[in-house]
């Protein structure tokens, strides 16, 4: 596996495995459990994908130290604010069974970030979390944390996939030392990324799936992707992708398939910000 070291000096596997809308428990549990197996030591879920206490049973049950498993999950913005994330990011640590996280994101940007990032600055000195970031910060909002907080984000999460390359997010990301992690990395399928013909020809060319090669395609523009599946072999075909490398002519004929837009949603949409404020989760 390959390891990225972050700006505060931690090191996170570049590969992980996501647990995004995996919400029933067993089947979570289970999950996690296989991808263990597999070899994945990155796991990333979230207090708002409901899945925080299966996610910890899989990683006790493992019987892997817990030094040796990376662990991410992430506020949700109905607990935005200084007072609220610290009950927030207690409420998983108890739901996680452990006394630290490798990294607390902020899932939105929206509400008392400002608040909430003053909380984080604090658990993150205090050894509850070795490192603090972002998730779906544009680049404006990332910008303006940074220059307004004493912590550095050492990442941020955002929609990145060969549709939505976040080519100017990237760059401004690794002007100011923030590591880039994709989510959605296969667009959840949008756009027929799978029958792709760009995509199929690459990976023909290397004995490959198009699964595959996104992933080693995101690895060599050195940003962090967390895939999901529920499927063993897939979640084995999306691991071994070390084994191989992308030419200048392959990830050129990516970079083709950029269209600069979301396929999900923006975040400067008023209509969104609205949508997102009124998600409460039960968690």
């Amino acid at each position: 596996m390959q390891n990225m070291t972050l700006n505060n000096g931690v090191s996170m596997p570049m590969l992980g495995f996501g647990v995004f809308q995996i919400r029933d428990a067993a089947t979570c549990e289970a999950c996690v459990t296989e991808a263990l197996g597999v070899g994945y030591r990155h796991i990333d879920t979230a207090a708002a994908y409901c899945n925080e206490e299966a996610v910890g049973k899989a990683l006790r049950k493992s019987g892997i130290p817990r030094e040796d498993i990376f662990l991410t999950t992430k506020l949700w913005l109905q607990d935005a604010g200084y007072e609220t994330t610290k009950a927030a990011f207690a409420a998983s640590l108890r739901r996680l069974g452990t006394d630290y996280v490798d990294l607390y994101l902020i899932h939105q940007p929206f509400g008392d970030v400002y608040g909430s990032w003053r909380a984080m600055e604090e658990l993150y000195k205090e050894g509850k979390i070795r490192a603090i970031g972002v998730s779906n910060f544009l680049p404006d909002r990332l910008v303006d944390l940074i220059l307004h907080s004493k912590v550095t984000p050492a990442v941020n999460q955002v929609e990145t996939h060969p549709f939505c390359q976040q080519r100017q997010a990237v760059a401004v990301m690794e002007e100011y030392g923030v590591r880039p992690e994709s989510w959605g990395p296969f667009a959840e399928g949008k756009n027929n990324l799978f029958h792709n013909p760009t995509l199929l020809s690459v990976a023909e060319k290397h004995g490959k799936s198009v699964a595959q090669v996104v992933l080693r395609w995101l690895n060599q523009r050195n940003i962090i992707a967390i895939p999901k599946s529920v499927r063993p072999e897939r979640m084995a075909e999306n691991f071994a992708i070390f084994d191989f490398s992308l030419d200048e002519e392959d990830m050129k004929n990516i970079a083709s398939l950029d269209t600069g837009k979301t396929l999900f949603f923006d975040h400067r949409d008023p209509a969104e910000v609205k949508r997102f404020s009124a998600i409460h989760y039960d968690i």
